[in-house]
């Protein structure tokens, strides 16, 4: 249905529910974002798999994660069932042509797909304080404990070395302290249980070597097609700070590598940000500032980022203004918040005369959709109600033994799956540490000369400080007794000059 300039979404239709007219995504403008928002169980799944589909047949790369699973049956053939071909019908979908696609399975945890991780550095002191919820004070010590690793020398690329650091920091805090600002061992402290929480809740997968090629998310087939990266994320999910650290980091990482490249005739790579939500929930200005800044500046690299969410308020405005092209399904409206988003969803459409739009977005169906994408010159066609086109490819998840399948066919089979541990900021730590307790040994081992009393006469009285170096903090019987007679002849020798010496001056 669509040329090779568009993908084909769905069917637009009139106020009499008949077929209006094909909606289309212009390849030009994919890299112009988008949002792809509704209610649990409206279709966005669908939706997301539709799009990534299109992107894929146009050569595009695509990466996208996994919530429940559903988004795998993007890898196998579809299926002739009847509410699909009757949806194909509806939509004018001539011919309907089952397909599977392009896909590399990825999982944090090495699991259900290649494991991906990033090393320490690579994530930074912004992203590792977010995913730790740092205090403002802990954010503080984290950047110092960066900033001595890149004037010591020190590689940080696992949970380990970043540890190691923070002792070796906490046992110099005095030194550190008075260069960089109070550093504290309660705070250093506190670091490191979160470390320790982190690492029990997965993290410690995340980091590490081999860290990610961003290039093996741009792959494209023989025939022309875009790989479609799946990561599977519902174990993920259990940790949602660990899956939008690891979202906005390649988020981040695909900004600063990829080279500007202007308006290309179609995106570089498709960027699906599923449950938006989780990645501006309680976060900080600064770090919203750092997403807006990405998203505004990272067309120009030929990235298109699209969020999926169950809400437009689950955005900030400043990025919502950045997302050009808009498939708005269901929303409910029982409630004032919900009856708020419904609002805001429907203002950010170019109004349609045939409709009202918030009342249309609380009657829409199961696959139906408000759409508005960029038109010629990047002006947003007016919203259309839409019914949402069926994939090529599976709709479900697939089984086990099929992703198994995948894998083993996948073009970096083995690449990432064996995990490298080289010298690192640990290492080094504990060489140095280890260097410095044998010197401490060795300093003890070795013979003090002992100090002769008595001008040098050659003997001593135990425990007179000239017993060769053999004191021990206890004394022998013998020597409380010598140092007994001692002390009462010294006493007694010296009442006795002093009677003598007050005798004599009376005398006079």
């Amino acid at each position: 249905m669509a040329d090779g300039d568009s993908i084909f979404i769905g069917a637009s239709r009139k106020p009499d529910d008949s077929y209006q007219r094909p909606e289309q995504l212009l390849l030009k403008y994919g890299n112009r974002h988008g949002l792809v928002t509704g209610a649990t169980g409206t279709g966005k799944t669908v939706t997301l798999q539709v799009l990534a589909e299109g992107f894929s047949n146009a050569g595009v790369p695509v990466f996208a994660a996994d919530i429940k699973g559903d988004l795998s049956g993007v890898s196998m053939m579809g299926d002739d069932k009847d509410f699909l071909v009757a949806r194909a019908e509806a939509v004018k979908l001539d011919p309907y042509e089952h397909r599977q696609f392009p896909v590399i399975f990825w999982d944090l945890f090495g699991e259900q797909g290649h494991p991906i991780r990033a090393t320490v550095s690579e994530v930074g002191p912004l992203l590792l304080s977010r995913l730790m919820n740092l205090t403002e004070a802990q954010e503080g010590v984290i950047n110092i404990a960066f900033r001595i690793a890149d004037e010591e020398g020190l590689l940080l690329l696992d949970l380990k070395d970043l540890q190691a650091l923070l002792a070796n920091l906490a046992g110099r805090a005095d030194d550190i302290s008075a260069r960089y600002g109070n550093v504290t061992k309660a705070s250093v402290g506190a670091i490191q249980r979160t470390l320790l929480i982190l690492e029990q809740q997965g993290g410690g997968h995340f980091f590490g070597e081999p860290a990610l090629e961003i290039s093996d998310l741009m792959r494209t087939t023989r025939d022309g097609r875009g790989a479609v990266s799946v990561l599977a994320a519902d174990k993920l999910m259990m940790n949602p700070r660990l899956y939008a650290t690891f979202l906005l980091w390649l988020m981040s990482e695909l900004f600063e590598q990829l080279p500007e490249v202007g308006d290309p005739e179609k995106p570089k790579l498709v960027f699906f940000f599923d449950e938006a939500h989780l990645l501006f929930s309680d976060a900080p200005k600064i770090l919203v500032d750092r997403v807006e800044q990405v998203v505004r500046l990272i067309r120009s690299k030929g990235v298109g980022v699209y969020f999926v969410t169950q809400s437009p308020l689950d955005v900030p405005e400043t990025v919502l203004a950045q997302l050009g092209n808009r498939v708005q399904h269901a929303l409910r409206a029982y409630t004032p918040r919900e009856q708020k988003a419904v609002k805001t969803a429907a203002e950010t459409f170019r109004p349609n005369p045939d409709f009202d739009c918030s009342t249309a977005i609380t009657q829409l169906g199961v696959g139906e959709a408000l759409v508005s994408t960029l038109e010629v010159k990047g002006i947003p066609s007016m919203v259309q109600r839409t019914l949402i086109r069926p994939p090529a490819s599976r709709v479900g998840a697939i089984t086990p033994q099929e992703r198994q399948q995948v894998m083993a066919m996948s073009p970096i089979a083995g690449q990432y799956d064996k995990a490298i541990d080289r010298e690192s900021a640990f290492e080094l730590l504990q060489k140095k540490g280890n260097a410095a307790a044998d010197a401490a040994e060795q300093r003890q081992r070795q013979p003090q000369p002992a100090p002769e009393a008595d001008g040098g006469s050659g003997w001593s009285i135990p425990g007179f400080g000239n017993d060769g170096g053999r004191r021990s903090g206890r004394q022998s019987v013998t020597e409380a007794a010598i140092k007994s007679v001692v002390r009462s002849v010294g006493s007694q020798l010296g009442r006795a000059l002093v009677r003598g010496i007050l005798g004599s001056l009376s005398r006079r």
